[in-house]
């Protein structure tokens, strides 16, 4: 691996497209550090030491590498864009023009992420207007802890500037990512993600080893994230191949098809998505009790719905939400009936199948069962960082979507970096 990271810097175009990549990613992670006007510092400062965010913020916070807690100016991170993004492929299913855009190739999808971007700036603004809210009256579900005197000036002026700040950060943060993806190396939201990830690697290392036994804990967590990782690589790049054979057609003096490939049943089709819905859905009972103030209905949702520990119902309720999420989004994104008919119009059909129909059902049947084992895999993972916190009290690094999406990310990056070796006769990081 190290001999291919040198190869890669040896070639002037890898060499720049990386350092271009590592400029960007160093402006990110510079803005994820200014904190947004009105904001006092030295309060902000105090409030942080003792901070715990939870819930759908606690991700927001997860996406945007601590800015959110630190009310930096990239506080809403790359969130709205990824929520965009879900939303936009969402309604691709059930509106008949975005999925005509959607089948009509390049110039279709320019116009679907044209849509993308003008909703990520609208749920910016939603975003930004709700977390001033949220600080204004109850920052205790923001930062964990009642920070008094945060914001001295809330006047009206003051709130504009500070949405308009937020919003324009987050829009800064999603031309970054597009710019990596153009000019860089990988797909750039996702390295702006994972580089999110990684930064808040130091700072939970470091609450392991302030602890009384963190010398002997230490060690035993950092063993059991590589093992994690072995196995979240092991399942990620698990699929189910699905043989495809074309039959021979005659056009003219040519004759086409004839060939053999197979359809890539991924054991985790659905990725990320079913665990930050999941998050998203059990936040919305501790949201609700801050707006209504019952004390009853607030002491019920703590109880159940606060910050996560390790309560049976909520894991429960939380792995039940994950399973099915699972099985929702994968039924979304893979249409069996689409797939069949394609095969069928070009000629190809899976052996010992019938073209059509029959290989429809064949399909979701398979889809339906490989989901299975990928959709308890993720509730698996999302479950553990609630459980050792629960239990143990320590905030498990890399845990559940962090370490999904990292490992994710990586090999993506390192397949990516490894065409682009192996196209200048280089040797890539897996030897053959």
């Amino acid at each position: 691996m190290l001999r291919a990271f040198s190869n890669a810097f040896k070639i002037p175009e890898l060499r720049g497209k990386l350092l271009f990549t590592l400029g960007i990613i160093a402006v990110y992670r510079l803005g994820s550090f200014i904190p947004i006007p009105g904001v006092d510092f030295s309060v902000l400062q105090a409030a942080r030491e003792s901070a715990q965010a939870s819930g759908a913020v606690a991700l927001i916070n997860l996406f945007s590498g601590g800015a959110l807690t630190q009310l930096a100016i990239f506080a809403l991170g790359i969130m709205p864009y990824i929520t965009s993004s879900i939303i936009m492929q969402l309604l691709t299913v059930v509106i008949p023009k975005l999925e005509e855009w959607q089948k009509e190739g390049e110039s279709g999808t320019k116009r679907i992420t044209q849509l993308t971007r003008y909703l990520t700036v609208v749920l910016a603004v939603l975003q930004s207007t709700a977390i001033l809210v949220l600080l204004g009256n109850s920052p205790e579900q923001l930062l964990g802890l009642d920070a008094p005197g945060l914001i001295p000036n809330n006047s009206v002026g003051i709130t504009a500037l500070q949405v308009l700040t937020l919003t324009a950060g987050t829009a800064f943060i999603m031309w970054l990512g597009e710019l990596i993806t153009q000019r860089g190396i990988g797909n750039g939201m996702s390295l702006i993600i994972f580089s999110s990830i990684i930064s808040q690697l130091p700072s939970q290392g470091g609450q392991i080893l302030s602890r009384d036994d963190g010398a002997i804990v230490f060690p035993i967590v950092l063993l059991v994230v590589l093992a994690l990782i072995v196995g979240v690589v092991f399942v990620e790049q698990g699929q189910r191949r699905i043989p495809v054979q074309y039959a021979k057609r005659q056009v003219g003096r040519r004759s086409y098809g004839g060939t053999s490939t197979y359809i890539p049943l991924k054991v985790n089709q659905a990725g990320v998505i079913p665990i930050i819905f999941a998050s998203s859905l059990l936040y919305l009972p501790s949201l609700a009790s801050s707006i209504i103030g019952n004390p009853s209905f607030t002491n019920f949702t703590n109880t159940y719905f606060g910050q996560a520990n390790a309560n049976p119902i909520y894991l429960a309720v939380f792995f039940g939400l994950i399973v099915f999420f699972a099985y929702f989004y994968t039924s979304i994104t893979f249409n069996p009936i689409d797939v069949a008919d394609n095969m069928k119009k070009y000629g190809g059909f899976i052996p010992g199948i019938r073209p059509g129909r029959p290989t429809a059902e064949y399909l979701d049947r398979v889809l339906t069962r490989i989901t299975l084992p990928g959709a308890v895999y993720l509730g698996l993972l999302a479950l553990i960082p609630l459980i050792v916190l629960g239990i143990f009290g320590i905030n498990f690094p890399l845990g559940g979507t962090s370490l999904l999406i990292a490992v994710g990310v990586a090999l993506e990056t390192m397949k990516q970096l490894e065409s682009q070796l192996l196209q200048r006769h280089y040797e890539g990081f897996l030897k053959g």
